[in-house]
C-alpha cells in the first residue's frame, strides 16, 4: 500500500504540495531507466524508500533495482495516470523526457520534482541560454538558426571557429558540428562548408556559438530542497573526449576566487527555476579566471559521479533528499578523486580495475558495450 505523505504547516504562500514530505517506506516515481535512474534507485533504497520507474525500453538498468515498474511511451495517459497513484512523488532521469508528459502528470495532480519550468527550459538550448543571461550570467555569443539564411548571419554575427548544435535532444556531442572554415566570401567552399553543417544537425532549428578559447571546464553540482535550502559540492575539473566527458577530478584546479562565481551563478539558477532536487552546470573557465555557463541540467549529473564515493552524502542521495522533502545532507568531501567513464569495450577491464587501490568501481548492467555508449565508471581516490 503506498503511504500517505506528511504535509508540514508552512507559509501561507507555500502549498501542502510544496512542503509533501515523503517518509520511509514511501514511493519515489523516476521517469527514465537509464543509469541514473539505476543509481537514484539505489540511493533511494538506502533511505528506506522504494522507486518505481516508468520507462519506454523493456530493458533498462534501473529495473532490476528498484520496487516497481511500468513500461509505456511517454504520452501513454493511460499508464501515466496509473503510476502517478502508485507513488509519493516524482522526479525525472534526463531532459529528454517530454514536458508534455510532466505537465500531464501536474494536471493529474502529482508533485514533479524538479518542475517543467526547469525542464522546458533545458530542453531547449536557445531558451536555456536566454534565460542564463537573463539572471545576470556569462555565456558564449549565440544566434538562433532555422535556415541557411540565418546560419550565415550568425556566423557574420558570431564569427568563426563557432560550433552548430541543434535546439533540442542533443547530448555527449550528438547534434552538433564545428565551422572551422576560414573563409570570409561568400565562396563556393563557404557555402559548401556551411550547407555541410547544417545537414550534419538535420537541417533542424539549431543555435549557433562562438568558439571559447577557455582555459578548463569545470561543473558545479548543486541542490535545493523545498524549503529552499541550497547546498553545492566542490566544482570538478572535466575533461571531455570525443564530445563524452572522461574525467571529472576534485579539487578543481581552479581558484577560491573563480569557485565562488560559479557557486553565485548556480544558487542564482536554482532560485530563480524555483528548484527542487539535484542540478548540474557547467561552466567555461577562461584564462582571467572569469566563467561562462556552457549549459545545465536538471537532473544528477555525469561529472557528480565521484560524489558517490568522495563524500558522505552523494549527489543521487542529495537528489532523492530533496524530492523527498527531508533535510539535505553535507556535500563536504573526505578524499580527492578523479572519477573515470567506462566507454564502450573499456568496460572488459573490469577486473584489473577492480584489483586497484583506492579504485570504486560502478557498473550499469548495460549487456552491449557499444561504441560511445557509458557503460560504468571507476572513481579513484586519494585520503585527505
Amino acid at each position: 500500500m503506498k503511504s500517505k505523505p506528511l504535509l508540514l504547516q508552512k507559509p501561507s504562500k507555500t502549498s501542502a504540495a510544496d512542503s509533501m514530505i515523503v517518509e520511509p517506506n514511501g514511493t519515489i516515481g523516476i521517469l527514465g531507466g537509464g543509469q541514473l535512474g539505476r543509481m537514484l534507485a539505489n540511493a533511494a533504497s538506502q533511505l528506506g524508500l522504494r522507486t518505481h520507474v516508468f520507462c519506454p525500453e523493456e530493458s533498462s538498468p534501473a529495473f532490476e533495482v528498484c520496487a516497481g515498474i511500468t513500461v509505456a511511451a511517454y504520452d501513454d495517459q493511460a499508464s501515466l495516470s496509473a503510476f502517478a497513484k502508485a507513488v509519493d512523488v516524482i522526479t525525472y532521469e534526463f531532459e529528454n523526457v517530454p514536458a508534455d508528459t510532466v505537465a500531464f502528470l501536474e494536471a493529474q495532480g502529482a508533485i514533479v520534482r524538479p518542475g517543467a519550468k526547469a525542464l522546458k527550459t533545458a530542453q531547449d538550448r536557445l531558451h536555456e541560454k536566454e534565460f542564463v543571461r537573463a539572471i545576470g550570467a556569462d555565456t558564449a555569443d549565440f544566434h538562433p538558426v532555422d535556415d541557411l539564411k540565418s546560419l550565415k548571419a550568425g556566423l557574420d554575427k558570431v564569427g568563426r571557429p563557432a560550433i552548430l548544435k541543434t535546439r533540442r535532444l542533443g547530448y555527449d556531442g550528438k547534434g552538433q558540428t564545428r565551422i572551422t572554415t576560414d573563409d570570409s566570401d561568400l565562396s563556393a567552399a563557404y557555402d559548401k562548408a556551411i550547407e555541410f553543417a547544417w545537414a550534419e544537425v538535420g537541417a533542424a532549428p539549431s543555435i549557433l556559438e562562438g568558439f571559447i578559447p577557455f582555459e578548463r571546464e569545470i561543473s558545479v553540482i548543486g541542490a535545493r530542497s523545498h524549503d529552499g535550502e541550497i547546498r553545492l559540492f566542490d566544482p570538478a575539473e572535466n575533461v571531455h573526449r570525443n564530445g563524452i566527458l572522461k574525467t571529472s577530478t576534485v579539487p578543481a584546479s581552479t581558484s577560491e576566487e573563480t569557485n565562488e562565481k560559479a557557486f553565485t551563478v548556480t544558487r542564482k539558477m536554482l532560485e530563480e527555476l524555483d528548484y527542487v532536487g539535484v542540478i548540474g552546470v557547467e561552466f567555461f573557465v577562461l584564462p582571467d579566471g572569469d566563467i561562462l555557463v556552457n549549459e545545465y541540467a536538471p537532473r544528477v549529473h555525469n561529472s557528480g559521479h565521484w560524489t558517490q564515493d568522495a563524500c558522505a552524502v552523494s549527489q543521487f542521495e542529495q537528489h532523492i533528499r530533496a524530492v523527498a522533502g527531508w533535510p539535505l545532507g553535507d556535500p563536504v568531501i573526505h578524499s580527492s578523486a578523479v572519477m573515470e567513464n567506462l566507454i564502450g569495450a573499456e568496460v572488459k577491464n573490469w577486473r584489473s580495475l577492480a584489483q586497484e587501490k583506492n579504485a570504486c568501481v560502478h557498473l550499469y548492467g548495460k549487456s552491449e558495450a557499444r561504441d560511445g555508449r557509458k557503460m560504468g565508471h571507476v572513481t579513484r581516490l586519494a585520503m585527505n
